[in-house]
């Protein structure tokens, strides 16, 4: 993971400072910083987003690889609807969402 440098702020202008002692040869640049608990909130969120995208791909390559047997087309789109029904499910519930996922349909 990231190593993170112990650092002074005022909490007037903003400027950070490090604790090094100077050698004589620093220099300013303008640099951006975000904050380490917004980065970790972040790094969080996009772990979440990774899973999601892997659970869903998985759901659309089954779809997209399942040839259904004669006369079996409704068998088939029901376990798969059921499939999508309970993955919804579980990423609500992972999200702490309230709503169930029948009340976010996709717009037709």
């Amino acid at each position: 993971m990231t190593e993170y440098v112990k650092a002074w702020q005022c909490i007037g202008c903003g400027r950070i400072e490090s604790t090094q002692t100077c050698i004589g040869v620093c220099q300013d640049r303008k640099v951006e910083f975000v904050y380490a608990q917004e980065h970790e909130e972040t790094l969080a969120r996009l772990q979440m987003e990774h899973r999601k995208t892997t659970l869903l791909e998985s759901l659309v390559r089954q779809l997209a690889w399942t040839t259904p047997r004669n006369d079996e087309w409704e068998h088939s789109y029901r376990a798969l609807q059921s499939q999508a029904r309970r993955l919804l499910s579980t990423l609500t519930r992972d999200a702490g969402n309230p709503d169930p996922p029948e009340s976010r349909q996709l717009p037709a």
